[in-house]
């Protein structure tokens, strides 16, 4: 800033010059120099009010937008906020094909303890011993008078028992509101359902993580906020579920099995309708893994999906099939059955003695091994792999379950023509109940491959063609005189046409190889009504006897089979399916005119 001289010389110069008093000029300089100031420090002023009344009005807004938001918002009790992330705890509900609860959340607490704060610590121990049997009242009061300053007593309380914490009255006594993984029908699907635990914890929140089944399965989507809560649709029908556990059980329990499986599944979709694996276990308070023994004694063993077995002469439908797909044999066919049948060192016998020879519809009712190994020589060990592996059975099934790529199958090494012979009756590949039922429907369905799924469906497009239309049908009329003159007559149900096959299978020795003498694997694979395919259902029963007679019976015949026809007599009017007379044969039909 350039000031101006008060006593320019050049202007008091001219003043003399001209008799003027060079004074005047001087004041008048400094009048114009203060009333500047004035100018300026005015205008300092208004700027300085300008912007204080800006801020004014900027926090008086912004207070009253804060209070119309406390004022339309719900009262919550202030918390202090932590520098570690948020923890989710919602996840959202499981429900059944129907929209009905399988899995859900409920609002608890958790009971944690601040010793500094506790009043009487020998008192609180002895109270909470009291309410808490399973606690120790010494090893409280141990931890309680320790240099502890948190320490968890329980991590989820029923609503009486945080009454009685508080009626104990100290204050180092406290409780963290908690969401708990509820399921409200006990062991109903627990295997499909898997169950939850608690992850990241925090005083105010906890995490509730799938720790198996489709709880793992769908973890991510259980857990997204951005779904709204949106529930996860299964295939199951709780209804059927119910029933086809009820009557498993008792049919365990009657044939003495050590464990039992049961699959319901559409043969168009490939839709889990039931899945049970007995014994099950609940999953709100699931049980801990077994850490020494056989896997299958735990209740937590899936035995539908991790069960690996060989499944017997259920198997032999899939040779017939592949051989009549391939136009190597017809149905009225003979087949040279007279055995033993020798390979090298191994003799393939029956179970009973059926003569020279018996068509290829009968060596299916009558289950001759002799019968399907020579059908699986003309098939051949290159063909009959292809053929399996387009099935399913030379890779874990796709199911949603966390369990299921564990499940692989067990093939020989080497595909020999001994191996083709023998797999073709059920013995030498080994692969679960799924597998199983997943095969039939598909060769049943009209010959489309399925992929199981636990997912309700909604529509799809048809799988891979793994056999023809004919041949679909041609294996349908076999097995259901399986049940009319077979091995499986007691599989019969009035009006609803059940087809289907036995498998009986010695049970291999947990360690040092070989099998038991006395133990088999029992399976019935079957599906109705068998002139119009809608459900395929597999039973099978571990180390079942049944003693109603003079001597014990293994076979599938005499366990499975009764089993699962009392399922399909209990399920089939809960499907829908209304009792129905079957259609006559049209070669048996006599045509007549007037």
């Amino acid at each position: 800033m350039i000031r101006t001289p008060l006593r320019p010389l050049a202007r008091i110069l001219s003043a003399r010059q001209k008799g003027e008093n060079p004074d005047a000029i001087e004041r008048e300089n400094i009048r114009v120099r203060h009333e500047e100031m004035r100018d300026r420090a005015r205008r300092r002023a208004e700027g300085r009010l300008l912007v204080i009344g800006a801020f004014f009005l900027f926090a008086f807004v912004a207070v009253g937008l804060r209070m119309g938001a406390l004022a339309s918002s719900q009262p919550s009790e202030p918390r202090t906020g932590g520098g570690a992330a948020s923890i989710v705890a919602q996840r959202a509900d499981i429900v059944d094909r129907n929209g009905r609860i399988l899995a859900t959340n409920l609002i608890t607490d958790a009971l944690y303890a601040q010793p500094p704060l506790m009043v009487d610590k020998a008192r609180a121990a002895a109270e909470l011993a009291r309410v808490f049997p399973d606690l120790d009242e010494a090893e409280l009061l141990k931890q309680f008078e320790s240099k502890r300053k948190f320490l968890w007593i329980k991590k989820r309380i029923a609503p009486e028992q945080k009454q009685a914490v508080h009626d104990i009255g100290d204050p180092g006594l406290l409780f963290g509101p908690r969401e708990m993984r509820l399921y409200p029908n006990g062991k109903l699907a627990a295997h499909v359902l898997g169950g939850s635990s608690f992850g990241r914890e925090g005083v105010h929140s906890a995490e509730v993580i799938g720790v198996a089944g489709v709880e793992k399965t769908f973890d991510g989507f259980l857990r997204d906020p951005t779904m709204g809560g949106q529930p996860l649709q299964l295939s199951l029908d709780m209804t059927i579920q119910a029933a086809t556990e009820r009557v498993l059980y008792g049919g365990m329990k009657l044939m003495n099995a050590r464990g039992a499986t049961a699959i319901l599944m559409d043969v168009q979709t490939g839709e889990v309708i039931s899945l049970v694996s007995l014994p099950n276990f609940d999953p709100n308070t699931r049980p801990n893994p077994l850490l020494a023994g056989v896997p299958s004694d735990s209740p937590l063993f899936n035995r539908a999906v991790q069960g690996v077995y060989e499944l017997g002469s259920t198997f032999k439908i899939f040779a017939i099939a592949q051989a009549l797909e391939e136009r190597l044999v017809s149905p009225s066919m003979m087949i040279d059955t007279r055995g033993p049948l020798t390979w090298g060192k191994y003799r393939i016998r029956d179970f009973h003695d059926y003569g020279k020879e018996l068509s290829v519809t009968d060596v299916i009712v009558k289950s001759s091994n002799i019968g399907t190994a020579r059908i699986a020589i003309m098939i051949g060990a290159e063909r009959q792999q292809k053929f399996l592996g387009s099935l399913g059975f030379l890779e874990p099934t796709k199911v949603e379950l966390v369990e299921a790529p564990g499940a692989k199958p067990l093939t020989p090494k080497n595909w020999s023509e001994i191996s083709t012979m023998t797999i073709s009756y059920g013995h030498g590949l080994s692969a679960s109940p799924l597998h199983l039922a997943t095969a039939y429907a598909s060769i049943l369905n009209g010959g489309t491959k399925v992929t199981p799924t636990l997912l309700k469906q909604t529509g799809g497009q048809p799988g891979p063609r793994v056999v023809s239309q004919a041949t679909s049908e041609v294996v349908r009329s076999m097995l259901r005189q399986v049940v009319v003159r077979g091995t499986a007559s007691f599989g019969e149900v009035p009006g609803y046409a059940v087809g289907g096959k036995t498998g009986t299978a010695d049970k291999p020795k947990e360690r040092g190889g070989g099998y038991y003498k006395d133990k088999v694997i029992a399976t019935f694979a079957s599906v109705f009504p068998a002139h119009d395919p809608k459900y395929v259902l597999v039973v099978t029963l571990d180390e079942p006897v049944e003693t109603s007679g003079t001597e014990p019976r293994r076979t599938a015949g005499w366990t499975a089979v009764p089993v699962a026809a009392e399922i399909i007599r209990r399920v089939a009017p809960l499907l829908g399916l209304r009792p129905e007379i079957e259609p006559g044969a049209v070669d048996k039909v006599t045509l007549t005119s007037n």
